[in-house]
């Protein structure tokens, strides 16, 4: 097994074990909150000082979204899943292309390299553009404006050739294709 192999398998490990953890820490606030288990015994004290400290701020979140904070174990739950999840895609992703890095310095292969990155952040941002436009977040989020600004260039021009098509806005998935047909062309170039 490889260096990389043997970093993202240990990865898995622990992200799995944040996940056990989690599903603990909302199965001990659910028992103690549905009275399961008495929240005045030493059971209930004991659980209690075990899961709020995960829990509070958790609920407050919860709360401040407008939520029930009774349901603040599933988020925690779920939202861990999700970050871990998130977080082995993106060690696999950066173990990867240090893996293609280091072949494409070994071949020569640099220039087409780069020019594959230069096109997966600009899908990647497109993405990340349509993501946040169904939450609600335009560029005027300060996280945002770099996403709107590595794609604006593109996605604009074919906006304003639609014809409006209600709601669903069609030109970032029109950049998309057309991204991907000239990254098509670049590379039947090279």
């Amino acid at each position: 097994m490889t260096m990389p192999d043997r970093v993202l398998l240990l990865i898995r490990y622990a992200v799995f074990a944040a996940f056990l953890l989690a599903v603990l820490v909302a199965l001990g606030s659910w028992l103690v909150r549905t009275r399961r288990v008495s929240p005045f015994g030493a059971a209930g004290r004991a659980l209690r000082s075990a899961t709020d400290p995960l829990m509070r701020p958790v609920e407050r979140r919860v709360v401040r979204s407008g939520g029930n904070p009774a349901q603040a174990g599933w988020w925690l739950v779920i939202g861990v899943a999700i970050v871990g999840v998130l977080v082995i895609s993106l060690i696999q992703w950066v173990l990867n292309s240090w893996g293609t890095l280091t072949g494409a310095i070994r071949n020569h292969a640099v220039i087409p390299f780069a020019i594959d990155v230069v096109f997966k952040v600009l899908i990647a941002a497109i993405f990340i553009r349509v993501i946040a436009s169904w939450l609600g977040r335009f560029r005027y989020s300060p996280w945002l404006r770099p996403v709107y600004w590595l794609t604006d260039w593109l996605v604009e021009p074919i906006r304003r050739l639609l014809p409006v098509g209600g709601p669903i806005d069609f030109s970032p998935f029109l950049a998309l294709i057309a991204l991907w047909v000239l990254r098509w062309l670049v590379f039947q170039i090279l």
